[in-house]
């Protein structure tokens, strides 16, 4: 059987609710300003690790209603604020990341075909083979020109995409490169050949192909999350990248959260934009994290590690 739905309850009420929970409130006026431009679904995700923990009989760790002694309202803002700084912190390495890897696909897949998403003898045997895993037994490469294709239908009304259909009937690499999204352009580097993966690793001083591709889908994933708002600091990693083959000072880092992967788009910023501030404003940022009184978070939640300023990475 499922639980009733919740009922409506209006902002002063949910106030009064969290207040009954044991949630300091220093500032009501604020704090009922705070629940109706953020909402308290999206502040509740902020507050979590401030709520008592619990077990259940089969020993899962869950969480109390009530908060923890010295839980303030004030410090789930402070820190929703930190995330929304660390999202649009990733957002803007990850479209450099992004066109800059655009362009070195589109200038070397465009030096062989001026079509090249569209010659699947540019690919990987393994991606262009039918896959029975896949529906109708169709190849991966149909499933990417499938997505590619839909993307373009989308921007078919686009200047630019309109005068090259118009003019070639169809689109070269180099404009069809710039309709893809992070995890369709990902998608495409997976299934090329061998050598020509390599050397677009190589740029970036990836010793594998294969590795480098991992990692984009790893910052693919980051992507997602912080274009759609969500809570960064703390999650959980789904498409995790090994990182080990980076280095050995690389293999002290937890693949599951996501200070390792700023740790990778600093390696990647070191390339495209070696003398941006990009590096120098993450770390001032993680010296703003907030210190609630209540110690109930750190940043060994998002995965951070002693001396991590030290390494010359980040200088």
């Amino acid at each position: 059987m499922t639980k009733q739905a919740k009922q409506w309850v209006s902002f002063y009420e949910q106030l009064e609710l969290l207040k009954s929970r044991g949630l300091v409130v220093e500032n009501e006026k604020s704090a009922i300003d705070y629940l109706e431009r953020i909402g308290y679904y999206r502040l509740a995700g902020y507050w979590y690790p401030f709520r008592k923990p619990k077990e259940n009989p089969q020993g899962l760790s869950y969480r109390e209603d009530s908060f923890l002694d010295n839980s303030r309202f004030e410090d789930g803002v402070l820190l929703y604020v930190f995330d929304k700084k660390l999202r649009l912190l990733a957002l803007d390495a990850l479209e450099r990341i992004e066109l800059a890897v655009r362009v070195d696909v589109a200038y070397l897949l465009g030096e062989h075909d001026t079509f090249a998403h569209k010659n699947n003898n540019l690919f990987h045997s393994n991606f262009i083979r039918p896959n029975p895993r896949n529906f109708e037994g169709k190849s991966n490469y149909e499933k990417w020109l499938e997505s590619f294709n839909r993307l373009q239908t989308k921007a078919q009304k686009t200047v630019f995409v309109e005068h090259n259909l118009n003019e070639y009937g169809d689109l070269p690499i180099w404009v069809a490169i710039e309709i893809m999204d992070f995890g369709c352009l990902s998608h495409m580097i997976s299934g090329l050949k061998y050598a020509d993966k390599q050397k677009i690793a190589n740029m970036y001083g990836f010793i594998s192909g294969d590795h480098f591709e991992k990692c984009l889908r790893s910052l693919n994933f980051l992507r997602n999350v912080s274009a759609h708002h969500s809570r960064l600091w703390n999650i959980n990693i789904v498409d995790r990248a090994n990182l080990t083959p980076l280095g050995m000072e690389w293999s002290a880092l937890t693949n599951n959260k996501p200070f390792a992967y700023f740790c990778l788009m600093q390696l990647f910023m070191n390339v495209i934009c070696p003398n941006s501030s990009w590096g120098e404003r993450f770390k001032t940022l993680i010296h703003e994290f907030p210190s609630p009184k209540n110690g109930a978070i750190s940043l060994n939640d998002f995965g951070v590690i002693n001396n991590w300023e030290q390494n010359k990475l980040w200088n």
